[in-house]
């Protein structure tokens, strides 16, 4: 019985060394095609970053965080400038790039002022425009507010009229109810007296 343990355990030990060996070689290959894409990269004069060169030799990102030796070559290569002859692109300096830096941070603070500017000139106008409709502000055309007011005296003046004559109207259409309520209850009356 301890021969067939031992056979299992073999055969296990086996297996998984057959495993751990493969994922080495697979580790291996992976290795030997980011130093390739690598090499072609500053050979070519392309551009050098993690990504790039993850993708170009076909590996995820994560294997290149993994190996820090494979990730720091990354790095070095990315920051070195490229070898004179290999590149087409004239050279660039540190002094080019800090001038370019300077330029590119003069003009981001201009359009910062320019759109301060414009966001002022924009409140304002909106300022004003709010103002002139919620009627507090001073009236664009005096003249035109002078023709509605004649026009609205005008019109209570008239309305005024016709509701005296209506006034008018009802106080005869009274006197005439009273009247004729009247001459209807006096033969009533009259006969009651009789009565």
């Amino acid at each position: 019985m301890s021969t067939t343990t031992d056979g299992a355990a073999t055969a296990t030990k086996t297996r998984v060394q057959g495993m751990v060996d493969g994922r080495h070689a697979e580790s291996a290959r992976r290795r030997q095609r980011v130093l390739a894409a690598l090499d072609r990269a500053i050979a070519d004069g392309a551009e050098i970053g993690v990504s790039t060169i993850a993708r170009a030799a076909g590996v995820d990102r994560s294997f290149l965080y993994r190996h820090r030796d494979l990730l720091t070559k990354i790095h070095t290569a990315e920051t070195e400038p490229p070898a004179t002859g290999q590149s087409t692109s004239p050279a660039v300096s540190r002094a080019s790039l800090q001038a370019d830096l300077l330029a590119a941070h003069e003009r981001a603070h201009r359009l910062h002022a320019r759109n301060q500017h414009l966001e002022k000139r924009q409140s304002e106008a909106l300022g004003e425009q709010a103002w002139r409709e919620s009627g507090l502000g001073a009236p664009a055309d005096i003249d035109l507010l002078r023709q509605q007011i004649t026009h609205l005296e005008q019109q209570a003046a008239d309305l005024r009229l016709q509701l005296e004559e209506r006034d008018e109207d009802l106080a005869a259409a009274r006197a005439a109810n009273r009247e004729l309520m009247a001459r209807i209850n006096a033969p009533t009356r009259q006969q009651e007296r009789t009565h």
